[in-house]
């Protein structure tokens, strides 16, 4: 089966690796454009065509603005595919596309769909405090995550589990689903079930707001903030220590239950371990990235600092 794949981002990477590992016959690769990055604002390949070009070189690579328009739609049809893979591609694939390969255009997203259709949805599912999340296999429409699904399944997802720690099951169970399908497609036996749309909900991207955090939330609020958002971009606060103000970012934290003190107080800094007091209950600091530091455990940072701390409260609430 000759396979074009889309895909932009690191889980995307990692699938389209895992597809070649298994020798997969990809024909083209299709990725968006490199992105202006940093401080001093450097062009940055996306991740699929970094690992397309360090271990697949002999596989041509397109990075289209638009992979829809009708001059790139004609390069595609050259290549004779029987089946357009998209993972975390970036960009709506309209009906020109979606109905050029044989076998039509399938997307592996990572939710339970219709719950969480759009860019963020591990990070919504997370936020939101679910106890699963999963794959699911889609016939793609021009509508977004709204196609009949080909397969799917669940994980349970652990209350301290993380944004990092949920991408790389969900990866690994994507690959999984992707090739049970494939192999239906080759053997005719494809089912399709219809989504509920009255079910759907939305995982827009996270925006930067989003990332900081108003210790005036509950404890459980702000873990599910800490955890949809680690590691990266991480959620973080404003920490003044002494007479400077710095940014932390928390990688990991952990819920303590009971808390009279205010939002936002120390209820323990030192040997006892980092305590910080919230609208409901209080939260235990476990990682944490001080601002010009390196992630490291919040022992560990303590014990760097000699000056009395006191958490910031600039931000109202988010309403997360």
């Amino acid at each position: 089966m000759r396979i074009i794949f889309f895909g932009t981002s690191s889980f995307a990477a990692r699938t389209l690796a895992k597809l070649l590992e298994n020798r997969y016959e990809v024909v083209a690769i299709i990725t968006r454009p490199d992105r202006l990055k940093g401080r001093h604002l450097h062009s940055s390949p996306p991740p699929v065509k970094e690992i397309a070009h360090q271990l697949y070189p002999h596989i041509p690579v397109f990075q289209p603005e638009k992979a829809s328009a009708p001059e790139f739609a004609e390069i595609l049809k050259q290549f004779q595919a029987d089946l357009f893979v998209v993972v975390a591609y970036g960009e709506i694939i309209k009906k020109n596309l979606l109905e050029m390969p044989k076998f039509g255009c399938i997307n592996i997203h990572a939710s339970l769909l219709p719950k969480y259709r759009g860019a963020a949805p591990m990070q919504r599912c997370l936020m939101a405090g679910e106890e699963e999340a999963g794959i699911t296999i889609i016939e793609m429409t021009p509508q977004m995550d709204a196609g009949d699904i080909l397969a799917m399944e669940s994980i349970p997802v652990p209350m301290d589990m993380t944004f990092g720690e949920l991408d790389a099951k969900l990866c690994d169970l994507g690959v999984k689903l992707l090739f049970n399908t494939i192999r239906a497609f080759e053997k005719g036996t494809v089912t399709k079930v219809a989504q509920d749309h009255a079910l759907a909900t939305l995982a827009p991207k996270i925006t930067a707001e989003e990332e900081k955090i108003d210790w005036n939330r509950s404890a459980t609020a702000i873990h599910n903030q800490i955890r949809a958002l680690s590691p990266i971009p991480a959620a973080w606060c404003q920490v003044k220590i002494g007479s400077e103000l710095k940014r932390l970012k928390i990688k990991k934290s952990q819920i303590v239950e009971g808390n009279s003190s205010a939002a936002g107080s120390m209820i323990s800094f030192g040997k006892e371990g980092w305590v910080v007091a919230c609208g409901q209950d209080a939260l235990r600091l476990i990682e944490v990235q001080l601002e010009g530091k390196k992630p490291m455990s919040a022992s560990d940072c303590l014990r760097g600092i000699h000056l009395p701390v006191e958490m910031c409260l600039p931000f109202p609430s988010t309403g997360l």
